[in-house]
């Protein structure tokens, strides 16, 4: 139907080919982790709601990097954006990135999960969680509900370091300033993509040295079909105190500068 890593070819895209009285299913990611801004724009999403019932579709939602971060409640991008949830048919986020755990939830339609139910029984036993990470995953579910100022502190603490790390010379941010999850690319490649990984994994480097953690991203080159330029990945906690995200910030503006010619 469209390119996942475009927020409007979703809605753009031809629906009058789909065959009729067939299963039709829009899938959709709501932030993608190579870019660190949400692929659903809320006019987007509010077309594609209106598309899947005049096309009778199925929209089943990926949060993986939303789930736990948007919303005045973490509840994700329908939250973010004021969108009926019931107007998703699967919602699916994994449990490794605000929750702290391991594993995958899905959740959606009674009819939808009663169906995963039926066709699911042979993996409670061989997949399933260990009880252990099951009990933090459920924790740290019960911190959120119990505590949703947090996600206010996390948007303004985002939105300081994404401030704080703009106007760096030889590097530009990339991503939305309420995401805590961004890039740092290089803001002119040298031509040759060995050559930028060893400049922003340098930066990398001294950083650690400096005691502080970042990490270049990596991809499968060749089962990308768009592979995105390199980058260093930013990632911001709740629990951050506004210090160490300003000694972040200058660490890497003061590397940036001795690495970067």
């Amino acid at each position: 139907m469209g390119n996942h890593t475009d927020s409007g070819t979703f809605s753009t895209g031809d629906w009058s080919t789909c065959p009729p009285r067939r299963r039709q299913f829009a899938i959709a990611e709501a932030a993608h982790h190579c870019q660190g801004r949400p692929q659903l724009q809320r006019d987007s999403a509010v077309i594609e709601v209106k598309l899947k019932y005049k096309y009778k579709a199925r929209i089943s939602l990926e949060e993986c990097l939303s789930f736990g971060v948007l919303g005045e409640h973490g509840r994700g991008v329908t939250e973010h954006y004021g969108i009926n949830i019931d107007d998703t048919d699967l919602v699916s986020a994994n449990l490794e990135n605000a929750l702290a755990s391991i594993g995958v939830f899905c959740c959606g339609r009674s009819f939808v999960i009663d169906h995963q139910r039926l066709s699911g029984q042979g993996y409670c036993f061989s997949a399933s969680l260990p009880p252990l990470l099951a009990a933090a995953a459920i924790e740290a579910l019960n911190i959120m509900e119990e505590n949703p100022g947090i996600f206010a502190v996390l948007t303004e603490k985002c939105r300081q370091i994404h401030k704080a790390l703009q106007g760096i010379s030889g590097l530009k941010v990339v991503g939305e300033s309420f995401s805590p999850a961004f890039h740092l690319q290089l803001e002119e490649s040298t031509g040759s993509r060995e050559q930028d990984v060893r400049l922003l994994q340098g930066i990398v480097d001294q950083c650690m040295n400096k005691n502080i953690a970042r990490t270049m991203v990596c991809y499968l080159k060749k089962e990308e079909k768009c592979l995105p330029p390199p980058s260093i990945r930013v990632v911001v906690t709740v629990e951050q105190t506004e210090e160490e995200l300003e000694r972040a910030a200058s660490t890497i503006k003061e590397v940036a500068q001795v690495v970067l010619p």
